[in-house]
């Protein structure tokens, strides 16, 4: 908006100066034709005047040849009997426009660029005839000089116009680019941002407009949260009964298959409480320390890995490893990811964490087990309906959480599965920025671990 009003008035302003500065070029250019031409008369009129009162007077000559050296025009007075004095130009006996003054009228003569301005006096020895010629470069003297300094001034009128225009551009646009600020910082989840409502009405109610946008969304969220909450405790005591009424079967086969399914259907509810429990981001420069991030998450996993005889191998970087996640949710991501190899291999099977440092820092687990289906390389179309990620005989909702996560924060995923050859999944992680002491450029705080074993989810 900006630009387009310095455009504008820029626009406006040159054609307000055109419009003035081509007429005064033209004015100027005349009036020194003007200014030339008076004095070359008047320099005429003089030595006409001179001729007349000093005709006999043997002085006569050096006071014309005086008035010829005084001024840029020519001046020559051709006598009766064709003598010159003053400027010497033996053409002018003969000139036609000479023979016509010498009838009695005086007139200018134009000669190309040239002016010449012919007065006839009478003496007694007949008509004498003063012819003054002025040159186009007198008449132009100083034209070109004017010009310049017009076409300056209209120059410096339309930076003058355009500084004004930017300053007035900048001080209506600085309000609406706050606005804007602020929608892109609620945007990105940093939703106790409001905008200061200045500028003209119609700013001043956008702005409010938008607070009150902020304010709404904030109790969506809070309700939808607590209809999550009270969903959890509806949920938790149908399937609690369940589980018990399973555990009551006599077959043992059946008793097992069904509480394998009760397992994991409660692993999926807890998925989409904990999902929908998550809170929005509050900060637009979210960072963490991922090498020290997973080496906990990886301690925390390893005594249970340990105990279901799994080869469990961690390969970190020393040095770290900063990136633009929060903490939490990074460690939301690894024990999901982890959970998911103990919940969904047999007993046994190795697994491997690993992060790569690097200007996208990867973070990578994979395992030795049966492998997921093809749909696992495809993202879910409807949250909770689709199956990706999914592994034989679960729901697949923990890498769903997973994905939109890292579609979050602008990461990638990337799942290579085969049937009996195992899974990878790799996790690309934006770079984030350190502080001078090492420490990330926010969230500083240690890494919260968590209570109990793990909240296990397919």
């Amino acid at each position: 908006m900006r630009r387009r009003l310095t455009l504008l008035v820029l626009a406006t302003t040159s054609a307000v100066v055109f419009a003035f500065v081509i007429p005064l070029c033209l004015l100027v250019r005349n009036m020194a034709v003007e200014r030339g031409l008076a004095n070359a008369n008047q320099e005429a009129r003089n030595v006409a005047i001179l001729v007349s009162g000093l005709h006999d007077d043997s002085r006569l000559a050096d006071l014309v040849a005086a008035v010829d050296a005084r001024f840029e025009a020519r001046t020559t007075v051709v006598g009766a009997d064709g003598t010159l004095l003053g400027a010497d130009d033996a053409g002018l006996v003969d000139d036609p426009a000479v023979a016509r003054a010498r009838q009695g009228s005086a007139f200018t003569e134009v000669r190309g660029d040239d002016r010449r301005i012919l007065v006839p006096v009478v003496t007694e020895g007949g008509t004498d005839v003063v012819v003054t010629t002025v040159s186009g470069a007198e008449l132009h003297r100083g034209v070109v000089r004017a010009w310049v300094g017009i076409v300056v001034l209209g120059l410096l009128l339309l930076a003058l116009a355009t500084v004004v225009a930017d300053l007035f551009g900048r001080r209506l646009s600085r309000p609406v680019t706050e606005l804007a600020a602020v929608a892109h910082r609620l945007r990105e989840g940093e939703l106790d941002a409001r905008a200061t409502p200045t500028g003209s009405p119609e700013t001043e109610e956008l702005g409010q407009a938008l607070n009150g946008l902020a304010d709404r969304i904030i109790e969506l969220l809070a309700a939808e949260r607590a209809a999550v909450g009270d969903l959890s405790h509806r949920l938790r005591t149908p399937v609690t009964a369940l589980r018990l009424d399973v555990e009551a079967v006599d077959d043992t086969e059946v008793s097992a298959r069904l509480g394998e399914h009760v397992e994991h259907l409660q692993r999926s509810i807890d998925a989409i409480v904990r999902a929908a429990r998550r809170p929005v981001r509050n900060s637009l420069h979210l960072s963490c320390d991922a090498a020290t991030l997973v080496r906990d998450r990886a301690a925390f996993w390893a005594p249970l890995a340990e105990d279901q005889s799994r080869e469990f191998e961690c390969r970190l970087p020393d040095e770290p490893v900063i990136v633009a996640v929060d903490a939490a949710e990074l460690a939301d991501i690894v024990d999901i990811l982890v959970d998911n190899v103990f919940a969904h291999t047999p007993e046994r099977t190795g697994f491997a964490l690993s992060l790569t440092p690097g200007p996208q820092p990867v973070l990578t687990i994979s395992d030795e087990g049966p492998g997921m289906d093809r749909r696992a390389e495809e993202p879910a179309t409807v949250p909770g309906e689709g199956l990706d990620g999914q592994r034989r005989g679960t729901t697949g909702l923990g890498l769903q959480i997973v994905r939109r996560s890292v579609a979050g924060f602008h990461g990638e995923l990337r799942t290579t599965t085969a049937p009996g050859q195992g899974t990878r999944i790799e996790i690309w992680l934006p770079p984030g920025l350190a502080t001078g002491d090492g420490a990330p450029a926010s969230r500083r705080g240690g890494i919260r671990r968590r209570a109990g074993n793990g909240d296990r989810e397919g």
